[in-house]
C-alpha cells in the first residue's frame, strides 16, 4: 500500500510538471544562449549579460547597459525574435491546458489534498433542505464538515454558505474511503431516498465498524432496517418533528430551554466508562461525592445510562460503575476537566446534539 501511495504521489507530479517542461526549458534556453551571446560579442560580466537578456525579454527596455556593437544588435534582435516565440508557445499551451482541464483537475487535487487533512470532521451525504439545516446547526458548534453531494446545483448551493463539498456519489466505497470516513466523528446520511440511505449505511459500517453513523428514515420498515444494517441512530424527520410539536403544546417551557441551550455555549457531552475491571480498579473513590466531579470541573452530571436503565440526577451517594455511561452538561473548559478526572476509566467523549 505504501509503496503504491507513493508511485501515485510521483505520477500526480509528473502528471503536474509535465505540461511546463516545454515551455520553461525554452525559456530558460533562451537565457543562456542570449547570455552566451552577450558575453562573447560584448566582453561584459555573467550578470550584465542576464540582466540585459531579462530586460529585452520582457521588454522592460531600461536602456542598453553599454552601447551595443553591430553583432551585439543582432543578438538582441535574435533574443526578441525568440522571445516572441516562447511567449507565444506558452500562450499556446495555456489555451490547451484549460481546453483539456488541465487547471480543474489541479483544482480537484488541490481540494483532495485538503480533504485528506481533514480529521475529527463530520461527513454530511445529502444536501437538500435536511442536510441543510443540519450543516447550519453545526456550522454554529464550529464543527469542521465535508458535503458528500451528486447534484451539481446542491453542491454551488452548498459551497455559496462557505461548505467543502465533494461532487461524488455517496453510495460508493472510495467515495467514503475519499471523505475520511476513518478519521471523521460521525458520518450522517441524509439521502432523499430510504434505499440509498440503506446502501450508505452498509457500505460505511464495512469500511469502518466504530464510526458513528446517523441515518435519515422515511418510514418505520426504513428504520428497523437502517438499525439492522448498523446504523447508529435512526431519525425519522415527520416522528422527530411530530414529537417537538406534542411537546411544544404540552412541555413549552422545555422545548424553549433546550432551544437556548443549543444557542448557547454549552454543551451535552457523553463519557462512556470502560468494563475493563483491572482499569477501573485503578480508582479508589467511586462515589460521587468522593469524586466531587461537579466541585472540580464545573460540569453537571444530568444522567446516567447503565444497561437499559437511566438513572436521571444521580444523587452523591451514587457510585459508578463499569460500562456505564454518564451524560453532562457544561462548557467546553468545564467538560475538558471532567474529562481529565475520569480519563483512567473513560474509553471515549460524544458530543450530543443540544
Amino acid at each position: 500500500m505504501a509503496m503504491q501511495n507513493k508511485n501515485f504521489q510521483g505520477f500526480k507530479f509528473r502528471y503536474l510538471l509535465t505540461p511546463w517542461l516545454g515551455p520553461t526549458v525554452s525559456l530558460l534556453s533562451l537565457f543562456f544562449f542570449g547570455a552566451i551571446g552577450y558575453r562573447i560579442t560584448e566582453g561584459w560580466d555573467w550578470g550584465d549579460c542576464l540582466w540585459m537578456v531579462l530586460i529585452t525579454i520582457t521588454t522592460i527596455g531600461f536602456g542598453e547597459i553599454e552601447p551595443l556593437s553591430a553583432i551585439g544588435r543582432v543578438v538582441t534582435f535574435l533574443i526578441i525574435a525568440g522571445g516572441l516565440v516562447v511567449v507565444q508557445l506558452t500562450l499556446q499551451r495555456l489555451l490547451g491546458l484549460s481546453e483539456s482541464g488541465y487547471f480543474r483537475r489541479m483544482s480537484e487535487l488541490r481540494f483532495k489534498r485538503i480533504i485528506r487533512n481533514m480529521q475529527d470532521h463530520v461527513i454530511i451525504c445529502g444536501y437538500g433542505r435536511i442536510g441543510n439545516e443540519i450543516a447550519q446547526q453545526l456550522q454554529l458548534e464550529d464543527v469542521p464538515i465535508l458535503i458528500v453531494e451528486i447534484d451539481p446545483i446542491s453542491k454551488d448551493l452548498a459551497e455559496k454558505q462557505g461548505l467543502k463539498v465533494m461532487l461524488a456519489d455517496a453510495t460508493l466505497d472510495e467515495t467514503l474511503l475519499l471523505a475520511g470516513i476513518d478519521k471523521c466523528r460521525s458520518l450522517v446520511i441524509a439521502l432523499s431516498s430510504d434505499a440509498a440511505n440503506l446502501y450508505v449505511v452498509l457500505s460505511a459500517r464495512g469500511l469502518s465498524p466504530k464510526c458513528r453513523l446517523i441515518a435519515r428514515a422515511e418510514s418505520e420498515e426504513a428504520v428497523n432496517k437502517l438499525k439492522l444494517a448498523g446504523a447508529s441512530v435512526v431519525v425519522s424527520p415527520y416522528v422527530a418533528a411530530g414529537r417537538t410539536m406534542a411537546a411544544t403544546a404540552l412541555r413549552p417551557i422545555a422545548v424553549n430551554f433546550m432551544d437556548l441551550l443549543a444557542g448557547s455555549q454549552c454543551e451535552i457531552e457523553e463519557f462512556l466508562l470502560t468494563s475493563d475491571l483491572a482499569k477501573f480498579n485503578q480508582i479508589k473513590n467511586r462515589t460521587f461525592s468522593e469524586l466531587n466531579l461537579g466541585r472540580q470541573s464545573g460540569a453537571m452530571i444530568l444522567a446516567i445510562r447503565d444497561g437499559s436503565n437511566l438513572i436521571t440526577n444521580p444523587g452523591r451517594d451514587f457510585e459508578i460503575a463499569p460500562g456505564q455511561l454518564l451524560i453532562a452538561l457544561g462548557n467546553k473548559t468545564q467538560l475538558a476537566l471532567l474529562r481529565n478526572l475520569l480519563r483512567k476509566v473513560l474509553i471515549n467523549v460524544e458530543k450530543m446534539n443540544c
